[in-house]
């Protein structure tokens, strides 16, 4: 795991190493280990190295093939390296190091631009090839590693981080409001926007070959394909597919426990992250797992007893910690780290998560992924009730639009079912995709038309921000709408809010996470299961729940589903309600001229009284206007 900056200009002029020497130090937190460039003429790669596999010197990069002809910086593990170079070694390939990256210059050498359908692992790599005078970037398929870039007539420029390539001072630093139209919308920017003009982030599953003097083309190699279904009828198939399940996942960790330093895992205590700890402990056996989980004073939001619970079935070296306004990362130091505003506040506790693991460890497993392949989510619940209703009889339709009956139903234990009731009946006009899309929101429409100014109304008028996720889910091939809006968010939610959260937050303190349920070939697998496998009756996760019955606590898999959530509706209302006041209503904040300054003070006075729950506008806006501070005006890192 490392960090990656370089740049290919097409006019020839020489890249300049102190040029190279910025792009890479700003992306040290990614590689505090060993640093590296080469420069030849108009081609520069620069590499920060985080140290896992090969510990040597022989692991440095940029790394050549053996005449020096090509050469990579990685950023990422290859899980599948032994097997591609005992097969490289073969064919008279030699190696000087024991890394994974080196294998990639070699596969290059046998299968040019197709070495990215060969491998298995999370990556972003940039290759040069110097007798083809040809630059390859590439991210996996999940997009778990980042790749940013800028490409215009004169050069291209990439980076593992947006401020890897802002860190040239030749590139300008500006927002883009169409991207915070988005952001606002959505707490993400998603791919292939950036929140600055003129940087894009490379999609997963993506590669772009750029030759010396311009001429490029971006090409998707790998998309994840929902059919066909297996046919399975039966207890004994479904046993049999839960098997086979089991043993994808457990062979999918142990390519991920390779390692030649410490490692450990996140254990929230939910189904995902217990059943990866599981596979740990079983490719383990006799050794101490070691896990780490966050935990809140307000219960709704605290999961540590599940966490706890699991930990001392399985017998793991666990380590929590309270999380509160006193002890929270500082927020202009989060929002540096991810560069772009990001408004998925779970961001908090993950950071400190992984600053607390890399105290002991140096990777950490995860349990990412599982609620976007086995339909996870409250949010596909609601939605398959929502079809329900539209297709239920008139009596049905006629109670769900009763409030007195949703009342009842909601103080009788079954809060989620009545809000599902009410949104899909009291919202008749709205046609099923405009119904998941409200799901996921963070800023309303109608929020928005109160939060811009008039000039902000004008500079994001051409911007459609469903369309994105209108154009995924009608190209799905799922066979429910539940899977074809799954199979939306793995394309953008999953890269863009999940993996980005993640990723940044363990790179910011030099600790990798890896994802066993992203490996494609188990996500593969788990494409092909039947929708019904998956969320059966009120049932979430169903195949993934039984396949780990026999390692994971039973109540466990039986609990609801409470997520990674954050008390900000508390915090707002104690102590950092001074500190909204302090920085959306400052005088450079109003002098940007992105929102209305009166209904900003409305929306902050309605929540600090109890009246109206606004978190999910005043925390986009308070990191909007941090991010203006500390990407934007300010020279120096927090």
């Amino acid at each position: 795991m490392c960090g990656i900056a370089g740049m290919l200009r097409f006019d020839g002029r020489p890249v300049e190493s102190a040029v190279l020497d910025r792009m890479t130090d700003v992306l040290s937190h990614r590689g505090p280990d060993a640093r590296g460039i080469h420069v030849e003429g108009a081609l520069g790669l620069g590499h920060r190295r985080l140290s896992i596999i090969d510990l040597s010197d022989d692991g440095r990069q940029p790394m050549p093939n053996e005449d020096e002809t090509i050469w990579v910086v990685l950023n990422g593990e290859i899980y599948n390296f032994p097997e591609l170079r005992a097969e490289l070694e073969a064919k008279g390939h030699r190696f000087r190091s024991h890394t994974d990256t080196e294998v990639l210059v070699h596969l290059y050498e046998e299968e040019g631009s197709r070495l990215v359908e060969r491998l298995v692992g999370m990556f972003a790599f940039a290759l040069w090839d110097s007798r083809a005078r040809r630059l390859l970037i590439a991210r996996d398929r999940f997009g778990q590693k980042p790749l940013y870039y800028r490409l215009n007539d004169q050069s291209l420029h990439f980076a593992s981080e947006a401020k890897g390539i802002l860190a040239d001072p030749s590139v300008p630093r500006a927002p883009d409001p169409l991207a915070l139209d988005l952001y606002l919308t959505y707490g993400y920017v998603p791919a292939p926007h950036s929140a600055f003009v003129g940087l894009s982030k490379l999609p997963p599953g993506f590669l772009l070959e750029v030759e010396a003097d311009g001429r490029h083309q971006l090409r998707r190699y790998w998309s994840l394909q929902l059919g066909p279904k297996r046919r399975v009828a039966g207890r004994r198939a479904e046993e049999r597919v839960e098997e086979e399940l089991l043993a994808a996942i457990d062979e999918a960790t142990r390519l991920r426990m390779v390692s030649d330093v410490p490692l450990g895992a996140f254990l929230s205590g939910g189904v995902d992250s217990s059943a990866i700890v599981a596979a740990m402990c079983e490719a383990q056996p006799g050794g101490k797992v070691r896990t780490f989980s966050i935990g809140f004073d307000e219960p709704a939001y605290d999961e540590r007893a599940y966490a706890r619970e699991v930990a001392e079935h399985l017998g793991t070296e666990h380590v929590d910690l309270v999380l509160s306004p006193d002890n929270a990362p500082e927020l202009e130091r989060v929002v540096w780290h991810y560069g772009e505003p990001f408004a998925d506040a779970s961001a908090l506790p993950t950071f400190a998560v992984s600053e607390l693991a890399r105290k002991h460890v140096t990777v950490v497993l995860s349990g990412d992924a599982g609620d976007e392949l086995f339909l996870g989510y409250d949010r596909y619940l609601g939605t398959r009730l929502e079809e329900a209703v539209r297709t239920s009889p008139q009596p049905l339709r006629a109670l769900a639009r009763n409030r007195v009956a949703l009342a009842l139903l909601s103080h009788g234990g079954k809060p989620q079912l009545a809000g599902t009731l009410a949104h899909s009946a009291f919202n008749p006009q709205l046609t099923p995709v405009d119904l998941y899309l409200s799901r996921l929101e963070l800023v309303r429409e109608r929020d928005k038309r109160e939060l811009y100014s008039a000039g902000f109304v004008q500079a994001t008028r051409a911007m459609d921000a469903y369309a994105l996720y209108r154009r995924a889910i009608a190209d799905s091939d799922g066979e429910t709408f539940v899977e074809r809006c799954a199979h939306a968010d793995v394309s953008a939610y999953l890269p863009d809010d999940i993996l980005v959260k993640v990723d940044v937050a363990s790179m910011a303190f030099g600790l990798e996470c890896r994802s066993p349920l992203l490996d494609h070939r188990l996500a593969e697998l788990a494409a092909t299961l039947p929708a019904k496998l998956k969320l059966r009756r009120l049932e979430q996760k169903r195949v993934l729940k039984r396949a780990i019955r026999r390692r994971v606590p039973a109540r466990v898999l039986e609990r609801k589903k409470q997520g990674f959530g954050v008390p900000l509706e508390h915090w707002f209302r104690g102590q950092l309600t001074g500190l909204l006041r302090e920085r959306l209503l400052d005088p450079a904040a109003r002098q940007r001229g992105l929102f209305d300054p009166r209904a900003v003070e409305r929306a902050i006075e309605e929540h600090a009284s109890g009246r109206v729950d606004r978190r999910n506008q005043l925390y986009p806006l308070l990191v909007l206007e941090t991010w203006y501070r500390t990407c934007l005006e300010a020279t120096d890192r927090p």
